[in-house]
């Protein structure tokens, strides 16, 4: 992990969180088919198979003690950014006709460990302006 020490203190923690997300959800019986994926300006943090459904999952991390929650970053620009990212992915993969859903990884950088809470189905589309 040299590479990590080339970076931000925000983005190595940022790495360091999908890392463990990825652990976790990996522990949990998704498979993590594509970490960091970008299209354009679009970016998605991690795409999971979740049994027979595509998971979208946005990592959001943050320091423990730190002002808001992991939550907090994902506002509804960013899930239309998201969604954006994600049809991008289901075309270029030919995926159209898999189940799908958006999933948060909120993970707090406690100092000592990396704490990973998943919530599934984070949000919807309606009223969506895509």
């Amino acid at each position: 992990m040299d590479f990590l020490r080339k970076l931000t203190p925000t983005k190595r923690r940022g790495n360091l969180g999908e890392a463990a997300a990825a652990r976790y959800l990996e522990s949990r019986g998704m498979r993590v088919l594509d970490r960091n994926w970008r299209f354009r300006q679009w970016e998605l943090d991690l795409v999971c198979r979740d049994g027979d459904t595509i998971v979208f999952v946005e990592v959001k991390t943050r320091g423990a003690g730190t002002m808001g929650t992991p939550a907090d970053g994902l506002n509804r620009k960013k899930q239309e950014r998201l969604v954006k990212a994600a049809s991008q992915y289901l075309t270029k993969k030919d995926l159209w006709d898999e189940p799908c859903r958006f999933d948060l990884a909120a993970v707090v950088d406690t100092g000592s460990s990396m704490d990973v809470e998943h919530v599934a189905n984070a949000f919807d589309l309606t009223g969506m302006n895509i």
